[in-house]
């Protein structure tokens, strides 16, 4: 099974406990960090401007956006129709925010059709980083701010042991349960197949995404990388 396929299953089978699982799998300190990438994309964000949130889920980035800056707009995109119908509850007669189903690989947006872009926890389960940033690139306008934020392998050889004994043995049975342990199990993998935060870094700026910052959670097992959209094509 390739990738894409195998990723769409995982979450469709574990939307419905999706939030519920993050916050037990970070000990509730996710949402501390997606509000900071969310409030850096936002510093750019003219008034009644647009925000894309790639690979939204549940629509917990949109939520936070929206709490920061009510007069803006979001547009949630995600292929997993089961994340898209929990986001769909959360905002429930919101015209603020507008859902769509679609691939990161193929945006169905205009080119610089939004002020900023989130892709939360998301990249790192495509399976071509370098098209999903060129299509973000594609999307936001020159000057636009865009946060990619997601788990990493900390560099530490000191702290590569404990990591590895959370992430393979503890974290599944804490955010799936023995229900969907393997799901879980999987998402701990892509992760130490995603590549480190300093090529993705480099990655970006081919992109066209240049001025990139790092911040760094938990000795680097969460990384936040922040970019601004160049003026002209890389």
């Amino acid at each position: 099974m390739d990738k894409e396929k195998h990723v769409y299953n995982v979450f469709e089978a574990v939307a419905g406990g999706y939030d519920s699982a993050n916050a037990r799998i970070s000990l509730g300190l996710h949402l501390r960090w997606k509000r900071a990438a969310a409030d850096f994309v936002l510093t750019a964000v003219p008034p009644d401007g647009r925000v894309l949130d790639l690979c939204c889920g549940t629509g917990d980035i949109a939520a936070l956006l929206l709490e920061s800056r009510g007069d803006i707009s979001v547009t949630g995109l995600d292929f997993s129709p089961a994340m898209l119908a929990v986001a769909c509850e959360r905002f429930s007669g919101d015209s603020r925010v507008a859902l769509k189903q679609g691939n990161a690989l193929a945006l169905p947006f205009e080119d610089a059709s939004f002020d900023g872009a989130v892709i939360s926890f998301g990249l790192r389960n495509t399976s071509d980083y370098g098209r999903v940033l060129a299509e973000i690139a594609r999307v936001v306008r020159p000057g636009g701010l865009v946060c990619c934020i997601d788990s990493f392998t900390p560099g530490s050889k000191l702290v590569r042991p404990f990591y590895a004994l959370y992430f393979t043995r503890l974290m599944p049975l804490l955010g799936g349960g023995t229900r969907h342990r393997r799901e879980y199990l999987w998402l701990s993998r892509s992760t130490g197949d995603f590549i480190p935060a300093r090529e993705l870094s480099l990655l970006m700026r081919e992109k066209g995404l240049r001025k990139v910052k790092e911040k760094r959670y938990i000795m680097g097992a969460c990384v936040c990388l922040c970019a601004v959209k160049e003026s002209a094509p890389p």
